[in-house]
């Protein structure tokens, strides 16, 4: 899964790696603040749908926590059609699926039905991403794998 430019990248991954911190200590709206900056940042790039997906499954964490059944599972419907859009513009990779363990990820969301009650959100809330302060010696070798290939890192 190398070689696609619409495919999330080592780039997008330390965009994500402060957000990622934050959405895994339960900081969902300070999640929601920092990867904002990146979705601004990157339009026209296909892959910045995955901050989107993350940004509103912590927006619908945050009404799950308050108990804003309408407010969680509007934002978790919203989050699922940006799913189905990350795997429409090809932008999944090995490196989503290494690092944000993206297929476990999105079954969680996937499975929180439509007209769901507030607990089918609890396994999701309980979901916690690879934790960032570790993939600094992954995304180092990766780095020199591509160079060393003469890919874009």
């Amino acid at each position: 899964m190398s070689g696609d430019n619409n495919q999330f990248s080592l780039e997008h991954l330390k965009k994500v790696r402060e957000g990622i911190t934050l959405y895994n200590k339960g900081f969902w709206w300070e999640c929601h603040e920092e990867l904002e900056d990146h979705w601004l940042e990157d339009q026209g790039d296909p892959a910045r749908f995955v901050y989107w997906v993350i940004i509103q499954v912590a927006t619908s964490l945050l009404h799950h926590r308050d108990g804003n059944l309408a407010g969680a599972t509007g934002m978790i419907s919203k989050a699922k059609d940006k799913i189905s859009r990350c795997k429409k513009a090809g932008v999944e990779s090995d490196i989503l699926y290494r690092f944000l363990s993206w297929k476990r990820f999105t079954k969680l969301v996937l499975a929180v039905p439509s007209d769901g009650r507030l607990n089918d959100f609890d396994a999701l809330a309980q979901f916690k991403f690879s934790q960032p302060d570790k993939w600094g010696s992954h995304i180092k070798k990766l780095e020199e794998n591509q160079l060393t290939n003469g890919k874009k890192v």
